[in-house]
């Protein structure tokens, strides 16, 4: 009876089994897209909670797409050094959004065209351009005017970062992975873009997968990933994954 039920037994999920080193602290943040206030409201929940739950080593990671769509990117992205500067123990992640963005910020007209139909508008107007100057461009004239209108120190701050990182059981990316290909030979392309094909993969990864990207109303759990984009551009909800040894939960603007 007993060898009849445990062949029965569903093996461990990979999350249910995952777990970061002792001692450490991680704060895993969503998709941002230009919601610089919402960004204020979860640092604050994030220091308050770090707080509270006594001595780690606490480490922030932003899982990419900080910019375009919401209001102030440019915001966004002087949050993000002025944090890396005071706390050190912060990571950034290069997402889609990232990519197209240092590809506008070169002046291609081709990418500032694509640029602008992902989100990059309100990027562009949270700058020091009036919508009124904007709306007076051409895509040809905004190619031009772009390269002298986004800050270098924004530009070279999003060009310094990662693509992937690994902690104890979990593997932090932007857009998720190919499934069946190791990490170590994962191409940044499948990094910051795929969706279908790892949505679907339903075995085990190396790690478990904790990504952004693709917008669910609430957290998504899935045995073999965790996606924590929660639409905070247009939902008012940005979210962050803690983890620390087995342990896993959630802190958002919503709550």
């Amino acid at each position: 009876m007993l060898n009849r039920l445990l062949r029965k037994r569903k093996p461990a999920r990979p999350i249910d089994t995952a777990s970061v080193p002792e001692g450490r602290r991680i704060y895993a943040i969503g998709d941002v897209h230009g919601r610089n206030d919402l960004l204020q409201q979860l640092l604050e929940k994030i220091v308050k909670d770090d707080a509270e739950r006594g001595d780690a080593e606490s480490e922030i990671i932003f899982l990419g797409d900080l910019v375009d769509r919401g209001p102030d990117s440019a915001g966004v992205l002087d949050t993000a050094m002025q944090l890396k500067s005071s706390a050190g123990n912060v990571r950034f992640l290069m997402g889609n959004h990232e990519e197209v963005y240092l590809a506008a910020a070169t002046g291609d007209e081709k990418s500032v065209r694509f640029f602008n139909r992902i989100g990059g508008r309100e990027t562009i107007l949270s700058y020091d351009i009036s919508m009124k100057e904007y709306i007076e461009l051409d895509i040809s004239a905004l190619a031009e005017r772009i390269p002298t209108l986004f800050s270098p120190d924004h530009v070279d701050f999003i060009s310094g970062f990662e693509d992937q990182i690994v902690i104890g059981d979990y593997a932090f990316v932007h857009a998720g992975i190919r499934p069946g290909v190791p990490l170590s030979e994962q191409r940044n392309k499948d990094l910051r873009w795929i969706r279908e094909e790892f949505l679907a993969a339903q075995e085990p990864h190396e790690k478990v997968i904790v990504y952004g990207h693709t917008i669910s109303d609430d957290v998504l759990e899935a045995g073999n990933r965790i996606g924590i984009d929660t639409g905070a551009y247009y939902s008012d909800k940005l979210t962050a994954l803690v983890l620390q040894g087995s342990e896993r939960r959630y802190l958002d603007t919503a709550r």
